[in-house]
C-alpha cells in the first residue's frame, strides 16, 4: 500500500509561520492516508508519536534537537511506517538517502538575504538547506519569489521547484459586522521585530505623519530580546511612548478584531516569502499597505498600496492617504476582499497533493 509519512515535528501551541503552514495543511493531506509523525493526535489520522521537545517553541534547543532527530532517526521511522515518500513542511530530511524519498516545502532564504541577522541560521542555509533541496524528489514554494531564490542560491533547475501560494482561514479573517475600538485610530504591523522586517522605518514613517498625536501605532508580535528594546529605545527618543503599542503575541481568535478595528496594515518588509499579515487583512477588508518587493506584490496584486520600504517618506505619504482619503480607504477594503477570494487553504491543499502523488 503507497504511502504518505508527513513529519510534523516543527508544530508548537503558539503558531506562526511554517507551523501555521503545516496546521492548516493537514486535513487536505487525508487522501492520501499518510501517517503524521507528531507529539499530538489528530482523529481520524494515523498518527506516528514523535518527541515533543523538536519544535521551536524550545528555542536553539530545540531547532538542534530536530535537526538531529531528523538526520539520525526519521529515516528508521520512516521504515518503520512503510512509507513510499516523505512530506516536509519545511526544507529538513534525512541526507543521503536512507531509503527515505522526500519532497519538502520551502518557506524564504531570508537568512541567505539578510546574513547579519543570525548566523545559525545563515549556516544552516548556507550549508545544509542547499544539500536537502539537492536531494529531494520535488521543492514546494509558497511564491515565485521564493522559487527565484531557491533558483538563485541553489543553482537547482527551475523545473524542479513548484510554487504554490499559502491560503487563510475564511473562517477566522474575516470582516466583523460591528467591530469595537475604544482607542486611538491606529495602524497596524503584524510580525517579528528582525531588522528585515523594517519596523524601525515604520516608526520613524509614523512619526512623520501631521497630527500624528491624533493616531497610534500598534506593534503585533513576541518580543525578541535581541531587537524589541532597540524598537523600545527609538519609540522613547522620538517621544512615542503613548502612541506606540507593543502587543506580544496574539491570540489566533482575537487577531481578526485587532486586524478589523486597524485604519490599515503597515507591512513594509524588506522581504517575505509570502506574506501571510497582507493576505489576512485584506480577507478581513482592511487597508494594507506594503512592499513594492518580493513575493508581496504576489500576494497584494493591484489591492493594497505598495511603497519601497527603504523609502521612510513613502511609507508616511501613504499612511497619510489612508487618513485623509475615505474614497482610497473604501476602494482598498473592496479590492482586498476581493483579492483573498482568490487564496484558500483548500487550494493549497488541492495543488500540494497533486505535486505528492507524483511522487508516492
Amino acid at each position: 500500500m503507497t504511502k504518505l509519512v508527513a513529519n510534523l515535528s516543527v508544530l508548537f501551541s503558539q503558531p506562526t509561520g511554517i507551523s501555521n503552514y503545516a496546521t492548516n495543511l493537514i486535513k487536505y493531506l487525508k487522501t492520501l492516508n499518510p501517517t503524521l509523525l507528531t507529539p499530538h493526535k489528530y482523529p481520524g489520522f494515523d498518527c506516528y508519536q514523535i518527541p515533543g521537545n523538536l519544535s521551536p517553541e524550545q528555542g536553539a534547543k530545540g531547532h538542534i534537537s530536530r535537526l538531529l532527530w531528523t538526520q539520525f532517526q526519521l529515516a528508521t521511522i520512516f521504515q518503520k511506517c512503510q512509507g513510499n515518500l516523505l512530506f516536509s513542511p519545511l526544507p529538513e530530511a534525512p541526507l543521503y538517502n536512507q531509503g527515505c524519498p522526500y519532497v519538502v516545502m520551502v518557506h524564504d532564504f531570508i537568512p541567505l538575504r539578510f546574513p547579519q541577522d543570525s548566523l545559525p541560521q545563515t549556516l544552516y542555509y548556507r550549508y545544509y538547506v542547499p544539500q536537502v533541496l539537492q536531494q529531494s524528489q520535488q521543492i514546494i514554494c509558497n511564491s515565485i519569489a521564493t522559487a527565484r531564490d531557491v533558483v538563485k542560491f541553489t543553482k537547482i533547475s527551475a523545473h524542479k521547484v513548484t510554487p504554490i501560494h499559502l491560503g487563510y482561514d475564511e473562517d477566522n479573517f474575516r470582516p466583523l459586522n460591528s467591530p469595537t475600538n475604544n482607542s486611538d485610530p491606529y495602524f497596524l504591523y503584524i510580525g517579528r521585530h528582525n531588522p528585515h522586517k523594517n519596523v524601525s522605518r515604520l516608526i520613524a514613517a509614523f512619526a512623520k505623519i501631521n497630527n500624528y498625536s491624533d493616531y497610534a501605532l500598534w506593534l503585533v508580535g513576541s518580543p525578541d530580546k535581541r531587537y524589541t528594546p532597540q524598537l523600545k529605545l527609538q519609540v522613547k527618543e522620538l517621544n512615542l511612548q503613548d502612541k506606540v503599542k507593543f502587543l506580544d503575541y496574539i491570540s489566533y481568535q482575537q487577531l481578526p478584531v485587532i486586524i478589523n478595528n486597524a485604519m490599515a496594515l503597515v507591512f513594509p518588509s524588506l522581504w517575505e516569502g509570502f506574506g501571510l499579515p497582507v493576505l489576512e487583512a485584506m480577507a478581513c477588508g482592511t487597508p494594507v499597505i506594503t512592499s513594492n518587493i518580493a513575493s508581496l506584490p504576489e500576494v497584494a496584486g493591484d489591492a493594497a498600496v505598495l511603497i519601497d520600504p527603504y523609502n521612510t517618506v513613502e511609507i508616511t505619504a501613504a499612511m497619510e492617504t489612508i487618513i485623509q482619503d475615505e474614497n482610497r480607504r473604501s476602494q482598498l477594503s473592496t479590492l482586498g476582499l476581493e483579492r483573498a477570494k482568490q487564496f484558500s487553504w483548500a487550494k493549497t491543499g488541492r495543488d500540494t497533493v497533486e505535486v505528492l502523488q507524483k511522487y508516492i
